[in-house]
Formats: structure tokens, C-alpha cells, sequence
């Protein structure tokens, strides 16, 4: 097939893998859900694929956004390096108090600084496992989406943390299908 302006949508066929519709569209490549395969990444030039139903035809390859969320998990990934994400003003240097229920007991007092930090490590290792089981070759993709999911659900209930969050693009966002999570 010569088309390399396909957009997500087009139906196609592959003589390997047979009928599928492009989900996702790279520099080179196209991401393609096959009825029995699953979900494959394939060469815009492969000689296999043969367009059925044309949709969205654009020259966009990747949003910015995909872009950059792509080269961050790449330097996190290869450089340990840990995002600097910035505490809302109203909590800095202020401290967090665990109060037992048993007053005879003390409590403890928590720099709300140290406690962040720890909720933004948490966060940085969260996506590193993520990309870990992303790239793994031995895990199937209904093994890769099974695991995700319980990432998913990690990262939902990491949620009351986004109060301490300076910027809302920062925060931990669970599975925004299930509200009542």
C-alpha cells in the first residue's frame, strides 16, 4: 500500500493479521487494532496492509502532547530523572498531624514538604513500572492491559493527594470511566 496519510479510523486489511482500524498514527508507523490480534504497530509501507474504508486522512503524525509525554517517559525511563512538580502555596512549610484515636497516644507531625515529595516518588515509580510493563516482550497485550489496570485503579485512589498539588495537570487521575471508584 503507497498511502502514508491514512488518519485513525481507516479500516484496513493485513494478509497476516487480517481486518483492523487504525487507533494511533506515528512519525513511521501506524497503530492498528486487529478483530483477532489485538493491537499492533505496522510500517506505513507495508506491502500487507490494504486500505478498505478511508478516514480522517491527515498529515499529522502526533499531538505535541503525545510528543512530549513520549520523550518524558523516555528520559525517566533511561535517566532515573524525577519530574520537578511544584507543592501549592498554602502548604509550604506546613506540617501534617496523625492524631490517634487513643489520646493517651502522641502524634505524629509530618512536614507536609517531606510528605509530598514522598506522594510525587510514588507517583515518578507508578509510571516507571508502567513503562516497564509497556516495553515488556514477554507480557501479552491482554496481559499488558490487565496489569494497567490495576495501575489505573493505583492511581485513582492516589487521587485525594491532588489537594496538594500546586497545577491540576499534575494530579493522579484513576479510570475516569468509573466515577464512584
Amino acid at each position: 500500500m503507497e498511502q502514508t496519510t491514512l488518519g485513525i479510523g481507516t479500516r484496513l486489511q493485513h494478509t497476516l493479521y487480517g481486518p483492523g482500524v487504525v487507533v494511533g498514527i506515528k512519525y513511521a508507523t501506524y497503530l492498528i487494532s486487529f478483530i483477532n490480534h489485538g493491537i499492533k504497530e505496522i510500517d506505513k509501507t507495508d506491502n500487507k496492509l490494504d486500505e478498505i474504508i478511508p478516514e480522517n486522512v491527515s498529515l499529522e503524525i502526533e499531538t505535541t502532547s503525545e510528543v512530549e509525554r513520549s520523550l518524558l517517559k523516555i528520559l525517566r525511563l533511561w535517566g532515573g530523572i524525577t519530574e520537578n512538580v511544584p507543592l501549592g502555596e498554602k502548604w509550604h512549610n506546613g506540617t501534617m498531624l496523625l492524631q490517634p484515636a487513643d489520646k493517651s497516644l502522641k502524634p505524629k507531625e509530618i512536614p507536609i514538604d517531606d510528605f509530598f515529595h514522598k506522594v510525587i516518588m510514588l507517583r515518578d515509580r507508578l509510571r516507571v513500572l508502567e513503562q516497564n510493563i509497556n516495553s515488556n516482550k514477554n507480557l501479552s497485550d491482554e496481559e499488558k492491559v490487565n496489569i494497567q489496570q490495576y495501575i489505573t485503579r493505583c492511581y485513582g485512589s492516589l487521587t485525594t493527594f491532588n489537594v496538594l498539588f500546586k497545577n491540576k495537570e499534575d494530579w493522579f487521575v484513576g479510570d475516569k470511566s468509573n466515577k464512584g471508584d
